[in-house]
Formats: C-alpha cells, structure tokens, sequence
C-alpha cells in the first residue's frame, strides 16, 4: 500500500483521470508507486508520470501510450514551473470513448497536475 500526498479526480469529455501525488526521494519510491498503481487500476488506459529528485538530480516524464509530449512532457512542465522537487505525479486515465485530440490532452493532464501542487 502506498500512501499519496494528494489525490484528485476529473473527467474530461467521459474520460475519468486520476491524479496522486507522492512527495519521495528515491528514484525506487517512484518505481514502487508506478507498480502500485498498475496493479490498482489494471484495466486503466494509460498511466502516465513525471517526476524530479533533487540529488541526485533526476527528471523523468513519461507518456505511457498517450502521443507523444501529451502526458509526461505537460505533468513535468508543472513540476517545473512550481519549482518542486522530490516529488512525482501520477495520471491514471480512464479513456470514455471520446478522443480528446493533443491539445486536449496537454489541458486535461497540466489540469490534473495543477490542481494536485496547488
């Protein structure tokens, strides 16, 4: 069991994206939340992440299937312009049939994050 920092949801055109937050230090804590949550939501469409560590610096941000710099690249633009560190964020979407196109979601996964470091 892996205890967040923060948790949201919000749907997007039937689409349900879920958002955590995990306030960490080690690139390990990242990869264990990352398994944590694919075995939660096992049927979710995508899982999609950014995350940074301050020391040793690390900065990773992943699509998970969603097209390229959808997902990952929006939910670290986030992190980086809040200027947080030791800390990684986690988008599990639910797709609802509807296809939201690039620049929706670039919107829906920077909503996601925004909310979670507001």
């Amino acid at each position: 069991m892996i205890k967040f920092d923060g948790e949201i949801m919000i749907i997007e055109k039937k689409s349900k994206f879920l958002g955590y937050l995990l306030f960490c230090q080690t690139e390990d804590e990242i990869k264990n939340a990352l398994t944590f949550l694919k075995q939660e939501h096992k049927k979710a469409t995508h899982i999609c992440w950014a995350g940074r560590l301050k020391s040793p610096f690390y900065e990773k941000a992943v699509d998970d299937g969603e097209p390229n710099g959808t997902a990952g690249r929006p939910i670290l633009n986030v992190l980086q312009k809040k200027e947080m560190q030791n800390v990684a964020i986690f988008v599990v979407r639910y797709f609802g049939g509807v296809k939201l196109g690039a620049g929706g979601l670039v919107r829906a996964y920077s909503k996601v994050a925004g909310e979670l470091v507001k």
